[in-house]
């Protein structure tokens, strides 16, 4: 936007009279009559600059608009006082103050502005194109020449100056019109109320009566009308315009009751209880404060130019003292306007934005928060100051996220220059503490990111404490990607800054590049500089990961592995892999795995001599030694990279366009072979060197699973080497016992096995496993009775644990129903007494009877009977649902299906229901194996369900009956008294929740008591790690609840629950009764029962070609009927009343679980309301 830097001492011929006298003039073009004040108002201004904002602020304390609107009937006696002394005594009240006029060669003209005409920046401004709302559809005036008429905004500008000539009041009421109108009222002031300023806050009360009376439930500026998209910039570019026309015409320095009346009117405003009067206003005032900052930076640099221009002059030999004193009265008029637009600016801050940047609505203080920090960018001379910059401080602390996002985006502006740096030290030194707080602990992660984003800029300033860089780097394990992210870049710096400190301690980069291999040498299993950002890296992740270990409660107890889940996730990226992925892009030295890999497989524990010149590599040798966690850190850092690298491979296939060409095509294959390749031969050695060590292992069979095994069945003669490799994790299946390696090698196996050319090799080795696992089985069980729980010992109990272990894991990727229905044959050189009696599955439900409790058993032999009596129920339930894929498969051929084998399996599952059934019954409280045993008996019944879905197939030429019919059989309802079973352990994880949760329940008539077994202590205490405790113990007391709540639903959808008998919808009842109580999280779970909403009016058949648009209309309707009632019920009750906050969800009532679950979630602010302004931080 451009002005006129040049003093209005020259205004254009074309404003004044044609007929006006030249001796009327200076030389200069002045005017040499004063032009006469507006008299409509005389002064209006409410001077609140001679008061402190610290005392303003601490008045409105209380937060509640109406102090506001008290404070402003405080001021009104003062102001009464102040324009009863300005006004002029009219002859007759009521009416408008008549112009004075001039006489022209004897005949009466209007009086006429000296207006310069808009400047040429100006001239192409936005038109007019924001549809009114209903309250101003008729509306005219001004109001349709900014919005309706399509007229350029400078050219209303200038059209309203010169009606401001003619007639003062009516110009000015026009002007307030508009405003009114901008806020959805469609009410009118008259010229009586200008020519009144007394009475403005009553007139207005008076307005605000009226439009509340109206019922209008929405208003321009937040409305999402079609087409009033453009309203909001139509509305701040006018404004805009309409001030920059004021200083070309010089009005705003001539006319000073001009500016005075209208923040009268626009302030008052502001202080109204209507949020459509209060918000458009502010918005108004923020805007006209824009422009005048903006014109008081021209004025400042106009200014400043030609203090240049005079002092060169007066450096020449021949000082011109005309245009010397022309520049000196220049300068003076520069400054005169400055004062004058400076006081102005502080008028409308003090009046408007000192009490709307806490005000109740988020929406307006987010509009506050905008308008300061571009006030301080645009003119720092007033608002670059600690007095004003305090405010965005407290902001920070805002209950508005989308505000407090604001304020974050504000400070990065000035962070960002580098000449701010200096006077933002004292606010950094203020409010460094909020921002980590914020950076770590906000609940919105945008918030979070935008924080770290901030704070990096203050780092790179140098007033972040190390401290507080811990902290901030520590959010690379943030389980928000966003917010990974954005610390990459301050956490890259910070390793950066450990790398070249050590780099120095070995003598500088060129001295250790001298003794080292290069980087481009393809040997990797040799020392490198690049080895040394590594160590850097791992050490920092591994002390920031320790760091928050000792912050994180202490680790939850789960039970048996396996309790509450039957598929435990292979391939789930540790927080360590998650920060890798994060920094690959940052750090180059990340993107090089084969280095990577070489520096993990060089042996630092193996002593190595080196020649005297070779001091410096030795040194090196030192500092880049692993221990052992951050070998298995590095580990993961390498999975994340060879991830990466390969599927930044295949996204290279395809360019910007979305095409793939061959060459990328190639060149996408070349890196996957390559890679392959290398990775065959590098996961054995990774594998021979910690193989030995769980969590390493499973880090490096993870690897397998992003090999490319393509490549192997196009390369025949590398199918030895893969073979070597399934044989190395086949080694690993066998020799470990921790669920991780077992999950992660089952993965690899069926990864491999996805590949049909590779699928024998695969197969042989899977059969292999089985036939080792259920050998090892039966050797363990031979000559054993496993019914009675605590005879084996504890050498035996674990080894029978860990093989049932490998059968569930192998179950989980291949078919086990041939292996576990067939009793092994004995070869020749076995003894008849020494064959196998049984077959695995009825060893495995033998098994299931050592889960009732027993007396006087250690708690260490305990566990592992558990555990062990966990994998036989795992096992034998994956048993059962390869049989259900089979008997399907079977069904969908047509095959027959003996009758002998559908009554075996009858018997089979009517003894796995008995023996979880006795668990369930006999165990006390509500422990993981209980709770696991009720699950899978809802599990089972639900599986068999699924047969109602296979039809018997026709039937045969010598029976009447459909074959297949038998399988009918196998689908039954659960039995009422396994039903009640299931109902008390259900009540008992909701009540153990509700304790953990601290959430209140509907009582039931018949629940039982939460067993004394279940109840933990909770300290009550301000103590951080115990509320921690309490919090974990909860969330694992929701996940419980929720998955045992999921397989009710279920069964019930299955109808094998609540289908019919006594208990007949008794378990819908009972989820729904605390379905609002228990958090969302179980509410989403529940909702899986509501019945589907009625389509009555999509019911009737339609053309086929006006389907879509019919239901596109029928959808529209429903809207429509939807938003009439809403606005019939906003109707009911005024705006600010408890009914109306409770309608909008404004009051919050702690002592309602609902609420409390409601308040957690963090949903879009900028559409809520706060409750109370007492809650923002600042006073």
């Amino acid at each position: 936007m451009e002005h006129s830097d040049s003093s209005p001492a020259t205004p254009d011929s074309t404003a004044l009279t044609s007929n006006a006298n030249a001796t009327n003039r200076r030389r200069s073009g002045r005017v040499t009559k004063k032009p006469e004040i507006l008299k409509l108002a005389g002064s209006a201004k409410r001077k609140r600059s001679e008061r402190d904002p610290e005392q303003d602020m601490e008045d409105d304390a209380s937060g509640d608009e109406s102090i506001e609107d008290s404070e402003g009937e405080a001021d009104e006696e003062e102001l009464k006082e102040k324009r009863r002394s300005a006004l002029k005594p009219k002859k007759v009240p009521g009416k408008p103050v008549a112009k004075k006029t001039k006489m022209v060669n004897g005949a009466s003209t209007p009086k006429k502005l000296a207006m310069r005409p808009a400047p040429s920046g100006l001239k192409n401004g936005r038109k007019s194109g924001a549809k009114p709302n209903a309250a101003t559809t008729n509306a005219g005036g001004l109001y349709a020449d900014v919005f309706t008429r399509g007229q350029k905004l400078d050219e209303v500008s200038a059209s309203w100056i010169t009606s401001f000539e003619q007639n003062n009041a009516d110009a000015v009421r026009d002007l307030v019109n508009l405003v009114l109108k901008s806020t959805g009222c469609g009410l009118e002031i008259t010229s009586h109320d200008i020519e009144d300023p007394d009475n403005v806050t009553s007139k207005l009360t008076d307005l605000q009566d009226e439009y509340q009376a109206q019922n209008i439930t929405d208003y321009p500026l937040i409305s999402k009308a079609k087409g009033n998209a453009s309203f909001r910039p139509t509305l701040v570019d006018f404004f805009h315009s309409f001030i920059s026309a004021m200083h070309a015409s010089s009005i705003l320095y001539n006319e000073p009751a001009l500016i005075e009346n209208i923040q009268l009117w626009i302030s008052t405003m502001s202080s109204s209880a209507v949020r459509p009067f209060r918000h458009t206003a502010t918005l108004i005032s923020l805007t006209i404060m824009s422009s005048l900052c903006d014109m008081a930076r021209d004025i400042t640099d106009t200014t400043a130019k030609t203090t240049r221009q005079m002092e060169s002059e007066k450096k020449k030999g021949r000082v011109n003292r005309g245009r010397v004193a022309a520049l000196e009265e220049k300068m003076a008029e520069g400054g005169r306007k400055r004062e004058t637009v400076e006081e102005i600016i502080k008028d409308f801050f003090d009046t408007v934005f000192v009490h709307r940047y806490r005000d109740v609505d988020p929406k307006i203080r987010a509009e506050c928060v905008q308008g300061l920090g571009h006030w301080i960018t645009t003119f720092p001379d007033c608002f670059f100051e600690g007095q004003y910059l305090r405010y965005l401080g407290w902001v920070l602390s805002d209950t508005s996220a989308p505000t407090r996002h604001d304020v974050v985006k504000q400070l990065q502006k000035l962070f960002k220059d580098k000449n701010n740096i200096g006077g933002l030290r004292t606010f950094t030194e203020r409010f460094r503490s909020r921002l980590v707080e914020m950076a770590t602990r906000d609940a919105e992660a945008t918030v979070r990111a935008s924080t770290v984003e901030l704070l990096d800029l203050i780092r790179e300033a140098g007033l972040l404490e190390p401290d507080d860089i811990d902290a901030v780097g520590r959010l690379i394990f943030d389980s928000e990607a966003r917010v990974r992210k954005a610390v990459v870049g301050f956490f890259a710096e910070n390793i950066n800054d450990l790398y070249e400190s050590k780099l120095d301690d070995l003598g500088g980069e060129e001295t250790v590049n001298e003794t080292v291999a290069s980087e481009d040498d393809e040997d990797f299993d040799h020392p490198r500089i690049s080895w040394l950002k590594l160590k850097c890296l791992v050490e920092v992740l591994q002390s920031y990961d320790s760091e928050d270990r000792e912050e994180l409660p202490s680790e939850i107890v789960r039970g048996p592995t396996g309790a509450n889940d039957i598929l435990v996730a292979a391939g789930v990226d540790s927080r360590f892999s998650l920060a890798a992925q994060a920094l690959y892009e940052k750090i180059p030295e990340v993107q090089e795995w084969e280095i990577l890999a070489g520096y993990l497989l060089w042996d630092h524990s193996e002593p190595t001599e080196v020649a005297s010149n070779q001091e410096v590599e030795m040194a090196l040798r030192e500092v880049c030694k692993l221990d052992e966690k951050e070998e298995a850190i590095l580990l993961e850092v390498l999975n994340a990279a060879v991830k990466l690298r390969l599927s930044h491979a295949i996204e290279s296939e395809i360019d910007k366009k979305g095409k793939s060409t061959k060459a990328r095509k190639q060149e996408s294959l070349e890196i996957q072979e390559t890679a392959a390749r290398h990775l065959a031969q590098l996961i054995p050695r990774l594998l021979n060197k910690f193989g030995a060590v769980p969590e390493a292992a499973s880090v490096v069979l993870r690897l397998e699973h992003v090999l490319n095994l393509q490549v192997f069945q196009e390369l025949r003669q590398d199918s030895t080497t893969y073979s070597s490799l399934l044989d190395d994790i086949k080694k690993q299946f066998l020799t470990h016992t921790n669920q991780k390696v077992l999950v992660e090698a089952s993965a690899a196996l069926l990864h491999a096995r996805s590949f049909e050319e590779l699928e024998e090799v695969t197969e042989g080795k899977v059969q292999s496993l089985w036939e080792d696992t259920i050998s090892t089985l039966h050797a363990l069980v031979k000559g054993r009775d496993l019914s009675p729980r605590g005879n084996l010992s504890s050498n035996v109990l674990t080894g029978l644990s860990n093989t049932v272990k490998r059968v569930g894991n192998l179950a989980s990727i291949s078919n086990c129903v041939e292996v576990l229905e067939t009793v092994p044959v004995a070869t020749g050189k076995t003894r008849k007494r020494d064959e196998p009696s049984a077959d695995p599955i009825t060893i495995l439900i033998e098994i299931l009877q050592r889960g009732a409790p027993g007396d006087d058993i250690e708690e260490d032999i305990n566990t592992l009977e558990d555990e062990l009596v966990m994998s036989a129920l795992k096992c034998l339930l994956f048993y059962f649902m390869w049989k259900m894929r089979f008997i399907q498969t079977l069904v969908s051929t047509g095959s027959a299906i003996p009758d002998i084998d559908i009554d075996a399996l009858q018997d089979r599952k009517e003894a796995f229901i008995t023996a979880l059934t006795s668990i369930t019954r006999i165990r006390p409280g509500i422990d993981d194996l209980r709770l696991a045993a009720a699950g899978t008996i809802l599990d089972l019944y639900t599986l068999f369900a699924t047969l109602r879905h296979s039809a018997p197939t026709k039937p045969s030429s010598s029976s009447q009956e459909p074959a297949n019919e038998h399988i009918q059989t196998l689908i039954h309802g659960i039995p009422p008294d396994v039903q009640r079973n299931l109902t008390t352990i259900y009540t008992l994880s909701e009540k153990f929740y509700a304790k953990k949760s601290r959430r209140a329940l509907e009582a039931g008539d018949h629940d039982e008591p939460l067993d004394s077994d279940a109840e933990d202590s909770d300290d009550e205490g301000d103590d951080e790690s115990l509320e921690r405790e309490r919090w974990n113990a909860a969330l694992m007391a929701e996940q419980r609840l929720c998955e045992f709540a999921g397989k009710i639903v279920l069964a019930i959808i299955a109808k094998v629950l609540d289908a019919s008998g006594p208990l007949q919808g008794h378990f819908k009842e009972r989820l729904s009764r605390n379905r609002s109580r228990l958090g969302q999280n179980f509410k989403e779970v529940v909702a899986h029962l509501d019945e589907p909403k009625a389509k009555s009016k999509r019911g009737r058949k339609a053309p086929v070609g006006k389907k879509v648009s019919q239901a596109v209309v029928v959808q529209q309707e429903e809207e429509e009927e939807n938003d009439e009632d809403e606005a019939e019920e906003a109707r009911q009750v005024e705006e600010g009343e408890e009914a109306d906050l409770r309608a909008r969800e404004l009051v919050v009532e702690h002592d309602s679980p609902e609420a409390e679950a409601e308040a957690d979630e963090f949903g879009d602010e900028a559409e809520r309301e706060e409750e109370v302004e007492d809650d923002i931080m600042g006073d």
